[in-house]
């Protein structure tokens, strides 16, 4: 029998629903975290703003007092809180004194992370923060230590399960943007404000991430092109099924020429992408290595059992490191590359237009897309009676391009509007 060692101290902040559900692991799998680890968990203090809202925390372990908390007697700090301060101070001051951090929360590593692998390098702590992209997925683990010794090429995904399940229930119903967002807010899907969700800044901050991960070149979430879903309309929808395709929010990171491109937009993938399958609240990654080839990765990219999945594998991690006397990987920033925007980027249209339903219309639209150099993939027009509506789908070009081209097809006599305009990823038509 093993000699016993002494326990892993843990503090908490914050106690949600992802809190709740670390909680309630630790006390239901002690035994079995114990032989993981090599010593005992023990939950040392769970710091709250109104502990009258926790009834079920042993009133022995709730305090209000999150600085002392973190001062004490520990050895991690398990962060379920979220937002950016106090947080950002509680996490520098736990790191600066040699406690490891578990932290969920994507909006802070997206901005501070540089700052935080700073001080958890100063003292010999660990940051681990699995949980703070993609839920139960493993996907930072991977990225930062399976595929280490690879070259990862591209990250492109679906990150947020909101925007997923209102684009999914849109597919499949015809429904509007308006009326799933309601559904899913009836479902506990949505936030009472999806703001975060709905206009990307939510998959902006994981982006960032993963990118910073993935390349080796610190990326904050003001570097990500950012757009949301509102603007996806029942008709966007219906016209990506005619070419065979599914309107998705994604999450791209890829390198460009010796640079590095973040983008967080709603986009028409093919039916056969791997990706177009994930429907619902998933979530799904998939990436791109040299000698690993296409990977992905998939699975409930939150709720409170499926974060908290992930908030205890790290903390297995860090637990085991404070046994064994190790460490587990810091910051790796060293390839700094230069992070470009969107403009620099290569992608792909497809333009929308109401027209007039008369000759020549089409040699006018094409005559300016052949001036910035875009060059048109497909095309389809069809009347209604003095009007007509053109479609067009282009091949790869800069983005700049793209959208003076539209910009100036905008102005055209005989375009009365530009209904929509959704990039496209994936295989060439």
């Amino acid at each position: 029998m093993n000699e016993r060692r002494k326990p892993i101290r843990v503090a908490m902040l914050g106690c949600g629903t992802v809190g709740t559900q670390v909680m309630r692991i630790l006390h239901e799998q002690a035994d079995d975290l114990a032989a993981r680890i090599g010593a005992p968990v023990e939950l040392a203090g769970v710091a709250v703003r109104r502990p009258n809202r926790h009834p079920d925390v042993p009133a022995h372990l709730i305090t209000t007092d999150a600085e002392a908390l973190v001062r004490s007697d520990v050895d991690v700090v398990v962060e379920v809180v979220g937002g950016i301060e106090p947080v950002r101070g509680l996490l520098l001051s736990a790191l600066g004194n040699g406690k490891s951090v578990v932290s969920a929360n994507k909006a802070l590593l997206a901005e501070h992370a540089a700052d935080l692998f700073a001080a958890a390098e100063s003292s010999g702590a660990d940051l681990y923060f699995e949980a703070a992209v993609a839920g139960a997925i493993p996907l930072v683990r991977p990225l930062r230590e399976s595929l280490a010794g690879d070259r990862i090429n591209r990250v492109m995904g679906i990150v947020n399960g909101t925007t997923n399940f209102i684009l999914s229930a849109m597919d499949a119903t015809g429904a509007s943007y308006a009326e799933t967002l309601d559904e899913a807010s009836r479902l506990g899907y949505a936030e009472a404000d999806p703001t975060a969700d709905v206009d990307g800044y939510d998959a902006a901050s994981k982006a960032a991430i993963l990118a910073s991960i993935a390349f080796h070149t610190r990326v904050t979430a003001a570097d990500v092109y950012r757009e949301g879903i509102a603007a996806v309309t029942p008709a966007d929808i219906a016209a990506a099924k005619t070419l065979g395709r599914t309107i998705k929010l994604l999450a791209i990171c890829e390198r460009v020429n010796g640079s590095v491109a973040v983008r967080v937009h709603p986009a028409m993938i093919p039916r056969t992408h791997p990706l177009a399958s994930v429907g619902g609240a998933f979530n799904a990654v998939f990436v791109e290595a040299d000698a690993a080839g296409s990977l992905m990765f998939y699975g409930q990219g939150a709720g409170g059992a499926p974060t908290a999945s992930a908030v205890l594998g790290d903390l297995v991690a860090v637990a085991r490191n404070k046994v064994s006397g190790g460490r587990g990987p810091g910051e790796s920033s060293y390839a700094a590359l230069p992070v470009v925007p969107i403009a620099q980027v290569n992608t792909r249209y497809h333009v929308s237009l109401d027209v007039a339903d008369r000759a020549g219309v089409l040699s006018t639209v094409a005559s300016v897309f052949a001036e910035h150099d875009v060059s048109i993939a497909a095309v389809r027009q069809q009347g209604r009676g003095t009007d007509a509506s053109l479609v067009i789908v282009t091949h790869y070009a800069p983005d700049e391009a793209l959208r003076s081209t539209v910009d100036k097809v905008a102005g055209l006599p005989s375009v009365r509007a530009v209904a929509s305009v959704m990039r496209v990823e994936g295989e060439e038509p």
